[in-house]
């Protein structure tokens, strides 16, 4: 049966795949981001059939702006289903160079953000005795990898998300979180600029000798909202190659010295 699923931070590089692997399984989607154009962009990307994606444009850091533009799709369409908390992203590298501003600015959006996106639909999950929330984290929730209150925020991810398991299992709601390693997504793409050969440099840390890709994303996420996950919820869930699970170089210098 078609869901409505509601995929934050839409107009990015695993958004746009989210949008464009759920719109293909016969659902609807509301796709939430700030760019309209982005928006707009990706409306038409799907225009080959029937349009079943309708924008949310708003701040997710705003609870009061989001809830209200999501009403205007709801009321015409429908509650939301399925909720893939996908919006986020990292300012400061660095302890050194984060500051009380960036330090809030990375929470608001990655932690609050999806607290504010996630109070936004619960009501509505509750009141059809069912519903799927998968948050979008970051291996840096587990690992020290550069920027601090990114890092913090996606950890905190963890923990609300397996509040959300606990609390409204009975209810009929499932919470899990993706923990994404590298992604090859645009937003590498000053780097990319800077140094080619970044990606290439990269891989040497993942087990299965690549990055991730949004589709891997996009995969992780269709299953975990599916039925075939049905016994599964407060769930964090590598999809990283295999870095969580092993340091290559390492093993190899100690003990796998023919690998």
């Amino acid at each position: 049966m078609a869901r409505i699923v509601l995929i934050t931070g839409a107009a990015g590089g695993i958004g746009r795949r989210l949008v464009k692997r759920f719109f293909l399984l016969g659902d609807t989607v509301f796709a939430q981001d700030l760019s309209e154009t982005g928006l707009d962009e990706i409306i038409a990307e799907c225009s080959d059939r029937p349009s079943r994606v309708y924008k949310v444009v708003a701040d997710i850091t705003q609870a009061a702006a989001l809830s209200e533009a999501l009403n205007t799709v709801v009321a015409t369409h429908g509650t939301v289903d399925v909720l893939i908390a996908n919006a986020g992203g990292a300012s400061s590298p660095t302890v050194r160079q984060t500051t009380i501003d960036s330090w809030r600015h990375d929470v608001d959006l990655n932690l609050n953000g999806t607290m504010h996106t996630v109070q936004a639909v619960l009501q509505g999950m509750i009141a059809k005795g069912q519903g799927n929330i998968v948050a979008i984290g970051s291996v840096n929730a587990i690992l020290a990898l550069g920027h601090p209150a990114y890092s913090a925020a996606k950890a905190g991810l963890i923990s609300y998300v397996r509040s959300l398991a606990a609390e409204f299992g009975r209810a009929g709601i499932r919470a899990n979180i993706i923990l994404p390693g590298t992604v090859r997504t645009p937003t590498w793409r000053e780097r990319l600029t800077r140094n080619p050969a970044v990606f290439d440099q990269l891989i040497k840390w993942y087990p299965l000798g690549r990055i991730v890709e949004p589709d891997d994303i996009a995969e992780a996420a269709i299953f975990l909202a599916s039925d075939a996950a049905a016994a599964i919820t407060g769930v964090a869930l590598p999809v990283d190659c295999g870095l969580l699970a092993a340091n290559r170089l390492m093993a190899s210098e100690l003990t796998l010295e023919d690998f």
